[in-house]
């Protein structure tokens, strides 16, 4: 079972802020969800999980619209909020030393309604970005690594468009062709829709 809520807000980095729409996704079953990064929102993602019980709050990267419904999400759940390490500096930015995570660690599965999540670093749009694959649902959560049209952006501090490429072409087209990308933002694609777009994305980026 995958679900989507959508919510709206700011990003800001940098000294600039925009107005976003996020995706905030739930995969689980009638008794237990994962929430893939709570943003902007707390109660409306808490009102879709309904009485479900949340076993993490997984964030895919730690820019604030990713992460700023995590820490009351939190409180209103008891999850735990789950970050690779690498983005420390930008959850810094939002909650200081006021929230904690658990680490993120490349290659663990996170079970949840009898279906893995396998964590996939894929650092580029920050240095902590992860994908979640599901293998059973023929599904990957790319959060900001990967759109329909193109890899996440890369032009603000603590990201690298070699480092996304990398990490597209790496850990994300060697999926496979079937398997539907969950985005961050926006609609959702597929690896085979944006694997042949791959040297496209190389030369405008260069």
């Amino acid at each position: 079972m995958i679900d989507r809520v959508i919510t709206s807000g700011t990003f800001s980095l940098d000294g600039g802020t925009w107005e976003v729409d996020n995706n905030v996704w739930l995969v689980g079953d009638a008794r237990e969800v994962v929430v893939i990064d709570a943003a902007h929102d707390a109660g409306a993602v808490a009102r879709r999980v309904g009485g479900r019980a949340v076993k993490a709050i997984v964030c895919t990267h730690a820019h604030n619209d990713h992460i700023n419904a995590a820490a009351e999400l939190a409180r209103l759940t008891g999850a735990p909020i789950r970050l690779h390490p690498d983005d420390q500096v930008l959850w810094e930015q939002v909650y200081g030393s006021g929230a904690a995570y658990e680490p993120l660690a490349d290659g663990e599965k996170i079970m949840v309604g009898g279906t893995a999540l396998e964590v996939l670093h894929t650092p580029g749009h920050s240095p902590g970005a992860v994908c979640l694959y599901a293998p059973d649902l023929c599904v990957v959560f790319s959060g900001d690594t990967l759109f329909r049209g193109g890899p996440g952006a890369t032009g603000r501090s603590y990201s690298s468009f070699d480092t996304i490429i990398t990490s597209i072409r790496e850990r994300l087209l060697t999926l496979p062709a079937e398997t539907v990308v969950h985005t961050g933002h926006g609609d959702s694609t597929s690896i085979g829709a944006e694997a042949p777009h791959l040297e496209e994305w190389i030369a405008r980026g260069h």
